[in-house]
Protein backbone atom coordinates (compact mmCIF):
# COMPACT_ATOMS: atom_id res chain seq x y z
CA UNK A 1 0.00 0.00 0.00
CA UNK A 2 2.73 2.34 0.74
CA UNK A 3 4.39 1.75 -2.07
CA UNK A 4 1.40 2.83 -4.08
CA UNK A 5 0.94 5.92 -2.16
CA UNK A 6 4.62 6.65 -3.03
CA UNK A 7 4.32 6.29 -6.56
CA UNK A 8 0.77 8.01 -6.44
CA UNK A 9 2.54 11.11 -4.56
CA UNK A 10 5.67 11.32 -7.06
CA UNK A 11 3.74 11.56 -10.24
CA UNK A 12 1.45 14.08 -8.21
CA UNK A 13 4.28 16.35 -7.53
CA UNK A 14 5.71 15.72 -10.90
CA UNK A 15 2.46 17.27 -12.53
CA UNK A 16 2.80 20.11 -10.45
CA UNK A 17 6.55 20.53 -10.30
CA UNK A 18 7.99 24.48 -11.77
CA UNK A 19 8.65 24.45 -15.09
CA UNK A 20 11.42 26.51 -15.15
CA UNK A 21 13.07 25.22 -11.96
CA UNK A 22 15.83 22.99 -14.13
CA UNK A 23 15.56 24.84 -17.34
CA UNK A 24 14.82 27.84 -19.40
CA UNK A 25 11.86 25.93 -20.93
CA UNK A 26 8.48 26.11 -19.89
CA UNK A 27 4.59 27.45 -20.21
CA UNK A 28 3.89 30.45 -17.67
CA UNK A 29 0.48 31.57 -16.89
CA UNK A 30 -0.70 34.45 -15.38
CA UNK A 31 -4.25 34.97 -14.35
CA UNK A 32 -5.25 39.00 -14.24
CA UNK A 33 -8.10 40.29 -12.54
CA UNK A 34 -9.10 43.98 -10.33
CA UNK A 35 -9.01 42.03 -6.75
CA UNK A 36 -5.60 40.67 -7.63
CA UNK A 37 -4.39 44.28 -8.14
CA UNK A 38 -2.99 46.19 -5.25
CA UNK A 39 -4.71 47.97 -3.86
CA UNK A 40 -7.56 45.40 -5.09
CA UNK A 41 -9.91 47.07 -7.04
CA UNK A 42 -13.82 45.99 -8.34
CA UNK A 43 -13.11 45.62 -12.20
CA UNK A 44 -14.61 42.97 -13.54
CA UNK A 45 -12.07 43.14 -16.21
CA UNK A 46 -9.92 39.74 -16.37
CA UNK A 47 -7.23 37.94 -18.47
CA UNK A 48 -5.56 34.25 -18.50
CA UNK A 49 -2.34 35.53 -20.21
CA UNK A 50 0.64 32.57 -21.27
CA UNK A 51 4.18 33.43 -22.19
CA UNK A 52 6.16 31.16 -23.11
CA UNK A 53 9.81 30.85 -22.33
CA UNK A 54 12.27 28.89 -24.86
CA UNK A 55 16.11 29.46 -23.77
CA UNK A 56 16.13 33.32 -24.26
CA UNK A 57 13.08 34.11 -26.59
CA UNK A 58 9.49 34.91 -24.00
CA UNK A 59 6.58 34.68 -25.77
CA UNK A 60 3.55 36.66 -24.30
CA UNK A 61 0.16 36.29 -25.42
CA UNK A 62 -2.50 38.34 -23.61
CA UNK A 63 -6.36 38.28 -24.37
CA UNK A 64 -7.76 40.97 -21.82
CA UNK A 65 -11.66 41.84 -22.01
CA UNK A 66 -14.29 44.15 -19.83
CA UNK A 67 -11.50 46.65 -18.55
CA UNK A 68 -13.42 49.88 -17.33
CA UNK A 69 -11.77 52.46 -18.84
CA UNK A 70 -9.01 52.63 -21.96
CA UNK A 71 -5.53 50.60 -21.96
CA UNK A 72 -2.64 53.01 -21.02
CA UNK A 73 -0.13 50.97 -20.89
CA UNK A 74 0.66 47.47 -19.83
CA UNK A 75 4.10 45.36 -18.51
CA UNK A 76 5.84 43.01 -16.47
CA UNK A 77 6.42 44.19 -12.79
CA UNK A 78 9.82 42.36 -10.87
CA UNK A 79 10.90 41.35 -8.50
CA UNK A 80 8.33 41.59 -5.05
CA UNK A 81 9.57 40.59 -1.62
CA UNK A 82 7.19 37.89 -1.29
CA UNK A 83 5.39 35.74 -3.27
CA UNK A 84 1.93 36.66 -4.96
CA UNK A 85 2.20 39.97 -2.81
CA UNK A 86 3.00 43.15 -3.15
CA UNK A 87 4.12 45.87 -5.73
CA UNK A 88 7.47 45.67 -7.49
CA UNK A 89 9.06 48.44 -10.28
CA UNK A 90 8.60 47.61 -14.50
CA UNK A 91 10.52 45.11 -15.58
CA UNK A 92 9.94 44.43 -19.11
CA UNK A 93 7.61 47.47 -20.64
CA UNK A 94 5.27 46.35 -23.51
CA UNK A 95 5.83 47.98 -26.61
CA UNK A 96 2.98 47.92 -29.05
CA UNK A 97 0.39 47.39 -26.43
CA UNK A 98 -3.17 48.18 -27.69
CA UNK A 99 -4.09 51.61 -26.27
CA UNK A 100 -7.48 53.19 -25.47
CA UNK A 101 -9.23 50.27 -25.27
CA UNK A 102 -11.30 47.87 -22.72
CA UNK A 103 -11.16 44.38 -24.87
CA UNK A 104 -8.20 43.26 -27.35
CA UNK A 105 -5.33 40.74 -27.22
CA UNK A 106 -1.36 41.49 -27.50
CA UNK A 107 1.18 39.26 -28.83
CA UNK A 108 4.77 40.01 -28.32
CA UNK A 109 8.21 37.86 -28.46
CA UNK A 110 11.22 39.17 -26.56
CA UNK A 111 14.56 37.79 -26.40
CA UNK A 112 15.76 38.07 -22.49
CA UNK A 113 19.62 38.60 -24.25
CA UNK A 114 18.00 42.02 -25.55
CA UNK A 115 18.93 44.68 -23.07
CA UNK A 116 16.54 46.98 -25.26
CA UNK A 117 13.35 45.14 -23.94
CA UNK A 118 14.53 45.88 -20.09
CA UNK A 119 13.13 49.37 -18.13
CA UNK A 120 16.57 50.31 -17.96
CA UNK A 121 16.13 50.97 -14.08
CA UNK A 122 15.70 47.44 -14.01
CA UNK A 123 18.57 46.65 -15.74
CA UNK A 124 20.12 49.00 -13.98
CA UNK A 125 19.11 47.71 -10.33
CA UNK A 126 20.35 43.94 -11.85
CA UNK A 127 23.67 44.05 -13.12
CA UNK A 128 23.34 46.10 -16.05
CA UNK A 129 23.55 43.48 -18.40
CA UNK A 130 20.68 41.55 -20.28
CA UNK A 131 22.41 38.56 -18.60
CA UNK A 132 22.06 39.54 -15.41
CA UNK A 133 18.31 41.09 -15.95
CA UNK A 134 16.90 37.68 -17.64
CA UNK A 135 18.17 35.73 -14.69
CA UNK A 136 16.99 37.88 -12.22
CA UNK A 137 13.31 38.27 -13.96
CA UNK A 138 13.70 34.25 -14.07
CA UNK A 139 14.10 33.80 -11.04
CA UNK A 140 11.41 36.49 -9.36
CA UNK A 141 9.26 34.42 -11.91
CA UNK A 142 10.37 30.93 -10.32
CA UNK A 143 9.74 32.68 -7.10
CA UNK A 144 6.47 33.79 -7.81
CA UNK A 145 7.31 37.35 -7.54
CA UNK A 146 6.58 38.68 -10.80
CA UNK A 147 3.48 40.17 -12.29
CA UNK A 148 1.71 41.20 -15.64
CA UNK A 149 -0.23 44.68 -14.99
CA UNK A 150 -2.59 46.13 -17.24
CA UNK A 151 -3.06 49.98 -16.64
CA UNK A 152 -6.67 52.22 -17.81
CA UNK A 153 -7.67 55.68 -17.51
CA UNK A 154 -9.69 55.41 -14.86
CA UNK A 155 -7.02 52.98 -12.56
CA UNK A 156 -3.44 54.41 -13.46
CA UNK A 157 -2.04 52.18 -11.09
CA UNK A 158 -3.28 49.27 -12.74
CA UNK A 159 -6.80 47.90 -13.21
CA UNK A 160 -6.07 44.32 -13.47
CA UNK A 161 -2.81 42.33 -12.69
CA UNK A 162 -1.88 38.60 -11.98
CA UNK A 163 1.46 36.91 -10.92
CA UNK A 164 2.96 34.85 -13.35
CA UNK A 165 3.06 31.38 -12.62
CA UNK A 166 6.08 28.57 -13.47
CA UNK A 167 4.27 25.57 -12.26
CA UNK A 168 1.95 24.87 -15.80
CA UNK A 169 -1.79 24.76 -14.41
CA UNK A 170 -3.09 21.20 -14.68
CA UNK A 171 -5.79 20.27 -17.31
CA UNK A 172 -8.95 19.40 -15.69
CA UNK A 173 -8.22 16.18 -17.10
CA UNK A 174 -5.13 16.20 -14.67
CA UNK A 175 -7.00 16.85 -12.16
CA UNK A 176 -9.64 13.68 -12.74
CA UNK A 177 -7.29 11.47 -13.35
CA UNK A 178 -5.37 11.80 -10.30
CA UNK A 179 -8.75 11.66 -8.26
CA UNK A 180 -9.33 8.35 -10.20
CA UNK A 181 -5.59 7.54 -8.93
CA UNK A 182 -6.46 8.00 -5.07
CA UNK A 183 -9.82 6.65 -5.71
CA UNK A 184 -8.42 3.28 -6.25
CA UNK A 185 -5.54 3.58 -3.94
CA UNK A 186 -8.70 4.38 -1.26
CA UNK A 187 -10.17 1.39 -2.54
CA UNK A 188 -7.29 -1.26 -2.51
CA UNK A 189 -6.63 -0.15 0.85
CA UNK A 190 -9.76 -1.19 2.04
CA UNK A 191 -10.22 -4.70 0.81
CA UNK A 192 -7.11 -5.62 1.83
CA UNK A 193 -8.06 -4.57 5.54
CA UNK A 194 -11.63 -6.06 4.72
Amino acid sequence: MRKHLSILALAAAAACAPALAQAQTGVIRAVASGPAESPPNGSPGSSVATFTLDGDIMTADIPFQDLLAGTTTAHIHCCTTAAFTGVAPIAIPFMDFPLGVTSGTYSQSFDLSDATIYDPAFLAAFGGTPASAGAALIDGITANEAYLNIHTSQYPGGEIRGFLVAAPIPEPATWGMLGLGLAGVGALARRRKG
